[in-house]
């Protein structure tokens, strides 16, 4: 979806806006190496606080479609097989925690594969997150 955004739109239509955009295979390639400098700004910068109630909640992120695992190398030790309420991805997992305000307090990338308990048990998610903390069973 996003190549044909790029490709189709982006490209056509609004060149002006972004002189030196690259091609979608150059894009799939910096991708990776823009992961950590874009999640390190967010906890820094973006992060809310607290209010006493929090909710956790979980999204998936799909790398590409199931067909293609083989073919793409991008993200092949990071990212893993998972299964969600729509169905199987190849991707990660986004955790959040947010205020009852809508901020995000405070998130975590994981494998597609790894279960929605487990950075609930560590202490590195919960951090900054007192009072009442709301979750779904999963």
């Amino acid at each position: 979806m996003f190549e044909t955004l790029l490709l189709f739109h982006v490209c056509k239509h609004q060149r002006s806006l972004f002189p030196k955009l690259v091609s979608y295979n150059r894009f799939a390639e910096l991708e990776k190496e823009a992961a950590l400098p874009i999640t390190c700004f967010l906890k820094t910068c973006l992060s809310g606080d607290c209010t006493g109630i929090a909710f956790a909640g979980s999204a998936c992120l799909k790398v590409f479609r199931n067909q293609r695992i083989y073919n793409h190398k991008i993200f092949k030790n990071i990212a893993g097989r998972g299964k969600s309420f729509v169905g199987r991805f190849f991707g990660f997992k986004l955790r959040l925690i947010c205020s009852k305000k809508g901020e995000i307090i405070n998130f975590v990338f994981a494998p597609g594969n790894a279960d929605d308990r487990n950075p609930l048990k560590s202490d590195n998610l919960l951090k900054g997150v007192r009072g009442k903390f709301f979750a779904d069973k999963g």
